[in-house]
């Protein structure tokens, strides 16, 4: 009989693995993602190991320096939720910009994340931190609240 699998440890080696991520660390997604995977944020909604690491190929691409700092992993059974730093820089900006984030992970059986979607903020966290429309959603904000 085979043994159970240990979901809180395969969260926190999936949690080293993100906070470790680079470039040429991508290619191991399919060590950690079912093949046919969804992944969801604010700005993708994607199928499949490759489809998954196009987006942080993307990232790499558009973005200085990105990194995640893992604060707190929850297990419970077959999912885990984590809660994260994203950091980067624009490119050729200066200044580290900071996005305060979680993911809803989803484990099968074999410890592979089947489902991956995460829950950030875009207009207070990102949108706001744009020249023009930084201005505009402040404004909003303030309209909107109490």
């Amino acid at each position: 009989m085979a043994e159970p699998l240990d979901i809180e440890h395969r969260s926190a080696a999936l949690a080293d693995y993100f906070a470790g991520l680079t470039p040429a660390k991508l290619t191991q997604l399919s060590s950690w993602y079912h093949t046919d995977a969804r992944f969801k944020d604010p700005f993708n909604e994607v199928q499949g190991v490759a489809e998954i690491q196009r987006i942080f190929e993307h990232m790499y691409e558009r973005l200085d320096e990105p990194r995640f700092e893992i604060r707190q992993t929850i297990v419970q059974g077959a999912q885990a939720f984590m809660v994260w730093d994203f950091l980067f820089r624009f490119k050729g900006a200066k200044a580290t910009q900071v996005i305060r984030g979680a993911s809803h992970l989803q484990f099968d059986k074999d410890g592979l994340v089947r489902d991956h979607r995460d829950y950030w903020d875009a207009a207070e966290e990102l949108y706001e931190k744009l020249p023009v429309l930084g201005t505009l959603m402040r404004w909003l904000r303030k309209r909107a609240s109490s």
